[in-house]
């Protein structure tokens, strides 16, 4: 039927009815009584309402509806809807919500893998830049948000009308499920970003130092040099000790282009050690660091971290640790190097390290002391038997590196240039990654360095390279050549020159100093076992 309009035509009927949810329950009702029964005259009129415009304006088609059919086809629409954000919408008839959202998503994708994907470097700075990873974890969180709701509305909107009430049990459940394993690496993702953040700010943020090399910057920070050398450091408190004494000193120097490496392990009992000409140190202890005894223990190289602040205060200028910039001078005068870094290992958390790393894997040629006490007469507790590809924890790694009951400071330096090279084969970044927050959390506890943040993201790929390339060492021990008690510095520089740049000789072989780890910490057995130690010594 038409009707008629005031200009002589006819008006079209309405080109789509919508029912209401009220009509659509009495049809319903009426089906379940036996059949179609006719509405009455006021019920059929409602449920041909269409919507009107304002006066002119004409009539708009209303959306169509889509839902799936069954249980399986709502889960498999909502995880789809999951995966693809928007199109669960998409596929209800709800295009320009689902439009919107589908094309943020592949926007933010897009923007993601574009700009982390050309350059790694970028991810690499992001995580060391606090600031920025603390917003990218907030931005994150905000995302994770939206998701939620996208995926809850789109299984809302998909699903049957008409249902059974238990496939409405089992399908909020499976949604929760679905969102609980989307959610989780996200989570985790933010929670390892937050605590990097927390790292990075509490080791490389606020290190004053007035030993810093001089023109580095985030472009060059190298400063134009092809090594790095960074003084390494086991700061070891004790027991009866006031302070602390850097019982392990090793300096490493890295080429930065290979990562080639040489170390130079320094006894912690060394007299006399020198300062720069132009040091303020080498004008009040022109002769060196000493007091003119070489047994005195205060004025040893491991003394200097502890005793020079607390004797000459301020006297390099500001620095957030005087101890550190007064041992990287002994030990640039002493070599004739400069030294760029330190790095600080506590030692008594550094079991907590190793054990985040998963512990580590060295060759052990003869019983080593744990516990013990040479000068007090007190027997270990225990020995770590001889044996090829020994895997330590933390505990016993840390007495690998320090025992000295029974042997000597040189017996244990071989050990430690051991170690060093054993935690750079444990770095595995996929087997790291799954420690990783164990790793932060022992690191932000235990180790201090004046590397700036600006350097650290040269420092990280830099390390890589040192992971794969090859480690020598130099290990400076009393012999017929040198004494830790009268040292020969000319001689000691001398062998630091040639064992970086080593020149070819006869044969074809290279006169080098610095043997590889390989070597020096290959499985050559002394013979001695445990019984005959604990024969000699005892146990406690």
């Amino acid at each position: 039927m038409v009707e008629p309009t005031s200009r002589g035509g006819a008006r079209r009927a309405p080109r789509s009815i919508r029912l209401t949810r009220r009509d659509r329950k009495r049809l319903r009702h009426a089906e379940s009584q036996g059949g179609r029964r006719a509405l009455r005259g006021e019920d059929l009129t409602a449920a041909r309402r269409t919507s009107t415009g304002s006066a002119g304006g004409g009539r708009r088609a209303l959306r169509t509806e889509r839902r799936t059919h069954g249980l399986a086809g709502t889960l498999g629409m909502t995880l789809l809807g999951a995966m693809v954000p928007g199109s669960g919408y998409l596929y209800a008839g709800r295009k320009l919500i689902g439009g919107i959202v589908l094309a943020g998503w592949l926007a933010i994708v897009g923007f993601v893998a574009w700009h982390f994907g050309r350059n790694w470097h970028h991810a690499l700075d992001l995580a060391l830049n606090p600031t920025a990873l603390k917003i990218a974890v907030g931005v994150l969180a905000a995302l994770l948000l939206v998701w939620l709701f996208v995926v809850w509305t789109s299984y809302r909107l998909v699903r049957p009308r008409e249902r059974p009430r238990w496939h409405t049990i089992v399908g909020n459940v499976a949604v929760v499920v679905f969102c609980a394993i989307f959610a989780a690496p996200v989570l985790r993702a933010a929670q390892y970003g937050l605590a990097t953040a927390d790292f990075v700010h509490t080791v490389f943020d606020g290190n004053s130092t007035a030993t810093a090399p001089h023109g580095v910057t985030e472009d060059d920070p190298w400063a134009g040099q092809d090594r790095v050398n960074v003084l390494l450091l086991g700061g070891d408190g004790g027991e009866g000790r006031e302070g602390v004494r850097t019982d392990t000193v090793i300096l490493a120097s890295i080429d930065t282009h290979t990562g080639k490496t040489v170390t130079f392990s320094l006894p912690r009992n060394m007299a006399d050690a020198q300062f720069p000409e132009d040091s303020p140190l080498h004008d009040l202890y022109p002769n060196g660091f000493t007091d003119g005894d070489p047994a005195d223990g205060e004025y040893m190289l491991n003394a200097i971290y502890r005793n020079v602040p607390a004797v000459h205060p301020g006297v390099l200028g500001k620095s957030s640790n005087e101890g550190a910039d007064a041992i990287k001078q002994a030990v640039e005068g002493t070599l004739g190097i400069p030294v760029n870094y330190y790095v600080l290992v506590n030692l008594d958390g550094f079991k907590e390290l190793v054990d985040a790393m998963g512990g580590v894997t060295v060759n052990i040629n003869e019983p080593v002391a744990v516990q013990g006490c040479t000068d007090c007469g007190q027997p270990p507790d225990e020995w770590l038997a001889p044996g090829p590809d020994q895997h330590l924890n933390g505990y016993y790694a840390l007495w690998f590196a320090r025992g000295r009951f029974g042997s000597d400071d040189y017996e244990r330096m071989d050990r430690q240039r051991c170690m060093v090279n054993a935690l750079v084969k444990a770095a595995d970044p996929g087997h790291l990654l799954l420690r990783y927050l164990d790793l932060l959390k022992a690191g932000q506890e235990i180790v201090y360095t004046d590397i700036p943040r600006q350097a650290a993201s040269a420092f990280v790929e830099l390390g890589l390279r040192v992971k794969d390339a090859k480690i020598k060492s130099v290990v400076f021990k009393t012999d017929d050549q040198w004494s830790s008690a009268d040292p020969d510095f000319d001689y000691m520089r001398d062998v630091v020159q040639r064992a970086l740049n080593p020149e070819p000789g006869s044969g074809g072989h290279k006169k080098d100093p610095a043997t590889g780890a390989k070597d020096a910490c290959a499985y050559h057995p002394t013979g001695v076992t445990v019984a005959d130690v604990e024969a000699e010594y005892g146990t406690g």
